[in-house]
């Protein structure tokens, strides 16, 4: 199983269709095709091939045929090869070439990653809201009612069938950034309240001017540049 995952991951034209569903959204075999960079028929043979190997999974709306990742534990897998993938072979910081709006803040899968993922984290973990151990993690009380406070449902998260509270090592910043259900609840919640918005055709998301005073107040330290949006996919 190992080597027909490996054999699938591969290609980078499914490499790079991988990537482009990482933002959390589905996509069509159009869209896919595009951030592929190769025809309608190659894209929907790869497309075929994730779908087999339980990479992806398809929803037919109408006419249209969208591809999602299946899990969320295919998201963090492929986000854990990134993290081997994005060391330079000298020199530092890890991830220097990557596109600067992609480390400031993206969606890894259904969650808050970049700069502001692991400040978001810090944060937390400074506060003894949680407490990660060997890519676990565990929120404390105080957590518990800072989350509830900033609008994550956690019941919500409570009952999802996955994780409930783990942490993903930031493939660019090399340091943890929270996953699971309550790091998505956590994304769902800023998104919600228009803290940050999604960038189109991107992973790369927005810290919106609500974002940066919200923000401020939680004491998040504010290393995140203004840019011009992205227009690419991350």
């Amino acid at each position: 199983m190992l080597a027909e995952v490996a054999g699938l991951l591969g290609e980078p034209a499914r490499t790079r269709i991988l990537t482009a569903l990482l933002g959390g959204c589905a996509l069509t075999g159009k869209e896919l095709a595009y951030f592929a960079g190769v025809t309608a028929p190659t894209a929907s043979s790869h497309l075929s091939r994730l779908v087999a190997g339980e990479l992806l999974v398809m929803e037919k709306q109408g006419r249209c045929h969208y591809y999602r990742l299946k899990s969320a534990e295919v998201a963090r897998a492929i986000e854990g090869l990134m993290t081997v993938a994005a060391a330079p072979p000298k020199g530092w910081p890890p991830g220097h070439r990557v596109e600067p709006a992609l480390r400031d803040a993206r969606m890894c899968y259904d969650h808050m990653a970049g700069r502001l993922g692991v400040s978001l984290c810090d944060m937390m973990l400074r506060r003894d809201y949680v407490v990660l151990v060997e890519g676990g993690g565990e929120l404390t009380e105080a957590g518990a009612r800072f989350l509830t406070g900033l609008g994550v449902d956690l019941e919500r998260a409570r009952g999802a069938k996955r994780r409930y509270c783990r942490s993903c090592i930031d493939w660019t910043e090399r340091r943890p950034h929270i996953s699971g259900a309550v790091g998505a609840g956590l994304a769902q919640a800023f998104l919600e309240r228009s803290w940050i918005t999604r960038i189109p055709d991107s992973r790369a998301l927005t810290v919106t001017a609500g974002g940066r005073k919200k923000l401020a107040e939680l004491g998040v330290a504010d290393l995140l540049e203004t840019r011009a949006p992205l227009r690419t996919a991350g």
